[in-house]
């Protein structure tokens, strides 16, 4: 990894070198976008009992096919 984006949070600030970390608004935008996106379209992500799955690897079958169907297509 080249570098780490994340808010100004003092966790961060203490375990990330200085010349690897990028704080900002501006770095994090396109992360929060892609979080944003991937909970309104998979909405198993948002919710707490409808449509949850027990089962870990369903989880990462569904946001596996959605990452590659809309992001890698």
């Amino acid at each position: 990894i080249g570098r780490i984006t994340s808010d100004n949070g003092g966790s961060y600030a203490r375990e990330v070198p200085k010349q690897k970390h990028l704080t900002g608004k501006i770095f994090t935008q396109r992360i929060e976008r892609n979080n944003l996106t991937l909970r309104t379209r998979i909405k198993r992500l948002a919710r707490k009992m409808i449509s949850f799955s027990c089962s870990v690897e369903i989880h990462e079958k569904v946001i596996g096919a959605f990452i590659e169907k809309h992001i890698f297509s």
